[in-house]
């Protein structure tokens, strides 16, 4: 076998359908395609590569993952990325954002054991800042940083994540509308020019806003992978245990529950209904467990 042909080892930087770019050590990149009909692979894994010509590679093997957060519903499943350290969810003061998909894109992440961060963007907008805060209260009280910021203001966008972001590779996620985009192009000032380069290397025409893309941020350093925005996060993928790792919450009270298969519903001697009932836990979480449950229950009696 020649030098040329031997198997490489990279990482996926940007995705499209079946069309991935691959950038190896020594900072070259190779656009490759899935051998056969396997696929799977997501902006963030380390795969396997073997060459075809001078810059095409066909995807032998995905390596092992530390983890994979991705949504699922009745419909279909869509992969964000691979190997991540955290998550960078923004939300905004306008318009106004769905409590629901904040906190599913929260169990996500915990689920995925992936360190979640809130950006609150568009703080200039004052008079609806108070109430966007009182909103993020309920997980601002179990330690999940809460940035507040305005995405147009380059200088303190760096200022406030700079630091946070160095050394890491981050999930950007946010519902549509809530100007992720803007902070993308605070933190990576050629993020419009990689993403057209990308856009016409993956043949993806109009379609860019569907893909996903991993930038290396400038100095102190760290990579930023964007995912389009969303309006659905299903969790039907994720089995009961899951689900309760993605509500830390409520693991010092899972003690108290007088049944180890305790669903925390309806179950007598629950430890989570009664720190409920107390008032320990904010009942706009629990009934996001409840809808979350019982979304993945039904999933599973279809199959």
């Amino acid at each position: 076998m020649s030098a040329s042909s031997q198997p490489l080892e990279g990482r996926i930087i940007a995705a499209h359908g079946r069309h991935y770019v691959v950038e190896f050590p020594d900072g070259s990149q190779r656009h490759c395609f899935p051998r056969g009909k396997k696929a799977g692979a997501a902006v963030g894994d380390r795969v396997r590569v073997a060459p075809q010509g001078r810059d095409e590679g066909a995807i032998d093997a995905i390596l092992p993952r530390s983890n994979l957060l991705f949504r699922s519903d009745e419909m279909r499943s869509k992969q964000f990325a691979a190997n991540v350290d955290q998550l960078l969810i923004v939300v905004a003061v306008e318009p106004t954002f769905s409590d629901d998909l904040a906190g599913r894109a929260l169990a996500g992440a915990w689920s995925a054991g992936i360190e979640p961060l809130i950006i609150l963007n568009k703080v200039d907008l004052e008079a609806g800042v108070a109430e966007a805060r009182a909103r993020l209260a309920s997980v601002r009280a179990l330690g999940v940083p809460i940035i507040e910021l305005s995405a147009h203001d380059r200088p303190s966008v760096h200022a406030a994540l700079a630091d946070k972001l160095a050394g890491k590779t981050t999930l950007l996620l946010g519902q549509s509308g809530m100007g992720k985009s803007t902070l993308l192009n605070a933190l990576v000032p050629d993020a419009d020019a990689a993403t057209r380069e990308h856009s016409s290397a993956l043949d993806m025409g109009r379609h860019t806003t569907t893909s996903t893309r991993l930038y290396h941020l400038p100095a102190p350093g760290g990579d930023l992978i964007d995912s389009p925005g969303f309006q659905a996060f299903g969790l039907q993928h994720l089995s009961g245990d899951d689900i309760l790792r993605g509500f830390p919450e409520f693991t010092a009270h899972i003690e108290r529950c007088r049944f180890y298969n305790c669903t925390h519903r309806h179950e007598p001697g629950c430890g989570v209904v009664a720190a409920l009932q107390a008032g320990e836990i904010d009942a706009g979480r629990y009934a996001l467990y409840r809808r979350i449950l019982e979304e993945s229950e039904a999933a599973q009696q279809r199959y």
